[in-house]
């Protein structure tokens, strides 16, 4: 396990030695976010009787958790493969498991870090009370999971950073903004209601936002089943590519 501890370690030091811009920076992002839209739309957006500005705080955690989650694996093998330092993961006798586990738990260790800030600093604006602390361990695990996998899926397709910059932007932004972070789907059309319902993504928001009110708009064990059958597509899809060595043994 010692060439699994390395690459953990390598990975968690490579985002906190630069934790000004990747855990501050994203906490103040979610910050000026609660306090433009709790300030437009307090009193005109209700979600089952809480409060918008309370509505909205778990909604930019798990945005942050599943951004930053990305971003790190994504960013973490793009730079290493444009570099080639990406050889000095290859020669050392490191299974795929290994490598896998590595660079998603160091994502999900990113994601929840920064997610654990914005939860701390919105606590200051908005009233937050968690009514299933189970459920929300559960989902921003999870959630976390899945986009480190997405990002490590990306960071050995892409070949170049506009590769990278498009899979998020085209993507994973589109995706978790249209999650119901900053509204509930019961107020779209039944068009785009059924349409949001095709998201993966709205079923981690929506189960996370669950554990702190108890209510939500769809039952928390259904989002659970989507997530984890999301969660075993991807983890199976990453751990394929790096078997096979995609993109990484040419």
């Amino acid at each position: 396990m010692t060439g699994f501890t390395t690459l953990l370690g390598k990975e968690l030091l490579r985002f906190w030695k630069v934790g000004v811009q990747t855990v501050l920076a994203p906490v103040l992002t979610s910050l000026l976010y609660l306090l433009i839209f709790s300030h437009v739309l307090e009193g005109r957006v209700s979600f089952h009787g809480v409060a918008y500005t309370s509505f909205l705080a778990p909604g930019l955690v798990m945005m942050a958790v599943l951004q930053n989650s990305f971003a790190n694996t994504s960013s973490s093998l793009i730079q290493s493969k444009i570099t080639g330092n990406i050889v000095f993961v290859l020669l050392p006798p490191l299974s795929h498991w290994e490598m896998f586990w590595a660079y998603v738990l160091a994502s999900m260790a990113r994601g929840l870090v920064v997610g654990l800030g914005v939860l701390a600093v919105t606590s200051w604006f908005a009233e937050v009370h968690l009514a299933s602390p189970l459920w929300v361990v559960v989902f921003a695990v999870m959630g976390s999971a899945i986009l480190g996998t997405i990002g490590l899926i990306a960071g050995l397709w892409a070949d170049k950073f506009d590769q990278i910059a498009a899979f998020q932007n085209f993507l994973i932004m589109p995706a978790t903004f249209l999650s119901g972070v900053f509204y509930s789907v019961h107020s779209l059309p039944p068009f785009w209601q059924s349409v949001s319902h095709l998201n993966p993504f709205f079923y981690m928001v929506d189960g996370f936002r669950y554990g702190f009110f108890g209510v939500s708009d769809v039952a928390p064990a259904i989002s659970l089943s989507v997530i984890a059958l999301t969660l075993g597509v991807s983890g199976a899809t990453a751990v394929r590519l790096l078997r096979i060595g995609y993109k990484l043994r040419y």
